[in-house]
C-alpha cells in the first residue's frame, strides 16, 4: 500500500512540475492556474507587431490605471521573451479571485478597449473584446490572478475556418 502511494504521489509532483515547466510564470507572478480556456480571436493580427508595441500597450494601460482617483486594484504587464504574454495580478485582496470577479474585469477593459482609436479603425468595433485587442497586438495568453489563491488562464487562438 505505501508502495502505491508512493507510486501515485510522485506522479503527481511530476504532473505539477512539468504544469510549471510549461509555465515559468506560474509560481511566481500567480499561482498555477486552476483553469484555461481558448479564446477564438474574431478580430485580425496586425502587421508590424513587435514586443516594443505590446509593452507601449502596457505602458498605456498602467498610465491610466496611475491617474485614476483612487488606488489600483491590479498591475498589468507583459512577460515572454517577445512579451507575449499578458498578466493581470490583483494587488489588493477581495479582487479578481473568482473567475466571474475576473471576467467583470475583463469586460471593463473591453469597454475601455473600444474607445481606442485602434478599435474604432473598424467598421464592427463593438463585437470585439479585450481578448480581441490583444490578439491583435500578438499576444498569444492572458492570465489574471487574485494574487494569492485563484489563476485563470485564456489562451489567444487564431479561429478554425470551416470548410464550405
Amino acid at each position: 500500500m505505501r508502495t502505491f502511494c508512493f507510486v501515485c504521489l510522485s506522479i503527481l509532483l511530476m504532473a505539477a512540475g512539468s504544469a510549471k515547466a510549461d509555465d515559468r510564470h506560474a509560481g511566481y507572478y500567480y499561482p498555477v492556474p486552476a483553469s484555461v480556456e481558448e479564446y477564438p480571436a474574431r478580430a485580425p493580427i496586425l502587421d508590424g507587431n513587435t514586443r516594443q508595441r505590446r509593452r507601449d500597450f502596457v505602458s498605456g494601460i498602467v498610465q491610466q490605471i496611475a491617474e485614476e482617483p483612487y488606488p489600483p486594484t491590479y498591475s498589468i504587464f507583459a512577460k515572454g521573451a517577445a512579451s507575449e504574454k499578458l498578466i493581470v495580478v490583483a494587488v489588493r485582496d477581495g479582487f479578481y479571485d473568482t473567475i466571474f470577479r475576473a471576467r467583470a474585469l475583463f469586460a471593463a477593459l473591453t469597454a475601455l478597449a473600444r474607445s481606442t482609436a485602434l478599435f474604432e479603425e473598424f467598421d464592427d468595433e463593438d463585437r470585439f473584446t479585450f481578448f480581441d485587442l490583444c490578439y491583435m497586438l500578438g499576444f498569444e495568453q492572458i492570465t489574471i490572478s487574485d494574487g494569492r489563491n485563484f489563476a485563470h488562464q485564456v489562451e489567444l487562438v487564431t479561429p478554425s475556418v470551416k470548410a464550405e
